[in-house]
């Protein structure tokens, strides 16, 4: 009867462990960090942002035109439309040193003596700007004055490296927003662009997002595929340059090597 009694408490308390082993599953993904990020610029763009000056439309998935494919999508985090400009925000929820130029493809985040590398938040960003771009029809010559690409990192995270004035830590990325004081839009503009971006938007809902996380996995599919050496027509691997003006950074190099010498740089 003891034994009983015994094996119930302990079932009990394995079943009163599952959903703590499950939140905690749930607090370490990628998708619960992104989520964070985002609700903290939420608040952030709330708290310090103007209502009256600057308008926010969050989680908007645009759709995209390749010339191969076909209709794709793109997400955009946050996009403010104010009379001083559209900022098409991308948020990183990170942690550690961040190590990065404008015009690197790739930037390093290191915890202790790990490293990892990640997307140029500003390469990324720069799709979601040239897809509003065309969606709004701004054939601007000055387009550099109406459309900001805004990136905020948020989490215990520390630059290490010199960052382009458009890349800011947290509030410094509202203080950005606010140093453009030049008004480009009227108010009935400012009310014509919200409207076409509400109106060209995709539907929000789990199938929006489905078919997004779809098309994104076959990018990143057709990415890191095989491909073949246009010199002597072997399988190009995936390798990562150790010294000179890009080392870190990963390139294509033939699987013949030394033999064969040709490399690819990875888009």
């Amino acid at each position: 009867m003891n034994l009983d009694i015994y094996l119930n408490m302990i079932l009990n308390s394995i079943w009163c462990l599952i959903p703590i082993f499950i939140f905690a599953i749930i607090i370490k993904s990628a998708w619960f960090k992104g989520v964070l990020g985002e609700w903290q610029v939420n608040l952030l763009i709330k708290f310090f942002l103007d209502k009256g000056q600057y308008h926010l439309i969050k989680n908007v998935t645009l759709p995209t035109v390749t010339d191969e494919k076909g209709q794709g999508t793109t997400q955009v985090d946050h996009i403010i439309v104010s009379q001083y400009g559209i900022f098409v925000i991308e948020t990183k929820n990170m942690k550690g040193w961040i190590f990065g130029s404008e015009h690197q493809k790739q930037w390093t985040q290191q915890i202790f003596k790990h490293k990892s590398k990640f997307q140029n938040p500003l390469h990324q960003n720069y799709k979601h700007l040239k897809t509003l771009e065309s969606a709004l029809n701004l054939n601007s010559v000055d387009i550099n004055r109406i459309l900001f690409s805004v990136i905020i990192f948020i989490g215990d995270s520390t630059f290490k490296t010199q960052m382009p004035d458009n890349v800011r830590f947290a509030r410094g990325g509202i203080n950005y927003i606010k140093s453009k004081t030049d008004i480009v839009f009227s108010t009935e503009e400012v009310a014509s662009i919200i409207e076409k971006i509400e109106s060209g938007r995709l539907a929000r809902g789990y199938k929006t997002n489905r078919e997004h996380v779809k098309h994104v996995k076959e990018i990143v599919k057709e990415k890191t595929a095989s491909k073949s050496c246009t010199k002597c027509g072997s399988n190009m691997v995936l390798r990562k340059a150790s010294k000179g003006k890009n080392a870190g950074n990963e390139f294509w190099g033939c699987s013949t090597f030394p033999k064969c010498r040709e490399v690819m740089e990875v888009v």
